[in-house]
């Protein structure tokens, strides 16, 4: 009998599948109330499966996912048990944001933990944030953070989102790779004096340029606002503060290009070391 006819697989009806995904990409509230969020394509779903994520439901259509890994990964999820929908190439690309819909999402279960479920020496490097204004930024912050082996993101505060579809997406499945964790600022304080921290922020008023520090480990990278830059409680944070130099009237960088910077800067003189 054919793996989709056991009569033990858990298959779903596709019309409340898709209305439930819809809310999860639409509606920030709803994710967090769940504590779930949604993923679509190969790229994501594999690399998903790669790093132990939680499956809460599978969604894919047969005649638009060709991937044989993917597949290969369908199969493997059915048969542990996780709920799925098989839908039409049509109700998959209603609600797909691809270019080219792959055949083949996921809603997964959030990862964020709290600074008590980490340890901060074990690593090389975190980067803090409050606010980011560009999400695509973000999630190219993600990928680079990922590249040098950087443990991962601590956000204060609860204005990210690092679970919104546009994020996720350029993530391009580097999301999964990293930790996530969410407090705010006098817990921050108080963990990074627990753990003799060091709290680097960046500025172009900088006493000191980048790349010519040498950055402790563990390091924590403070970034502000793309605009604003950082407040003076994320100051209050850091026991110093770099510049980028800039020539040619420029007066800042968004925030995927400085932290990239700095974060190659932390992997290098880690490397160094």
């Amino acid at each position: 009998m054919k793996d989709e006819y056991r009569a033990d697989y858990r298959q779903l009806d596709a019309a409340p599948t898709l209305t439930r995904i819809r809310k999860l990409q639409s509606d920030r509230r709803y994710r967090d109330q769940h504590r779930r969020f949604f993923i679509e394509g190969v790229r994501n779903f594999v690399t998903a499966i790669d790093h132990g994520c939680s499956f809460e439901t599978l969604l894919y259509s047969e005649r638009l996912l060709t991937a044989p890994l993917a597949r290969k990964f369908v199969r493997q999820l059915k048969r542990a048990g996780v709920p799925f929908a098989r839908v039409s190439p049509e109700e998959f690309r209603s609600i797909s944001r691809a270019e080219r819909a792959s055949g083949v999402a996921a809603i997964l279960h959030q990862r964020i933990q709290t600074l008590e479920q980490i340890q901060p020496d074990q690593f090389s490097c975190w980067t803090v944030l409050s606010q980011v204004q560009s999400l695509g930024n973000l999630g190219t912050l993600v990928r680079t953070s990922a590249a040098i082996g950087a443990a991962g993101f601590i956000l204060l505060g609860q204005q990210i989102d690092p679970y919104e579809p546009v994020v996720v997406r350029s993530t391009m499945g580097a999301l999964f790779k990293q930790k996530l964790v969410r407090t705010n600022v006098e817990r921050f304080r108080n963990w990074i004096k627990t753990h003799r921290l060091t709290v680097i922020g960046a500025s172009p008023d900088g006493l000191v340029e980048y790349d010519r520090v040498r950055y402790a480990r563990p390091t924590a990278l403070m970034l502000g606002h793309e605009r604003s830059g950082l407040t003076d409680e994320q100051r209050s944070l850091c026991q110093q503060i770099v510049r980028i130099p800039m020539v040619g009237g420029a007066d800042s960088l968004n925030l995927a290009v400085a932290g990239s910077l700095l974060l190659y800067a932390v992997f290098r003189s880690d490397s160094s070391s």
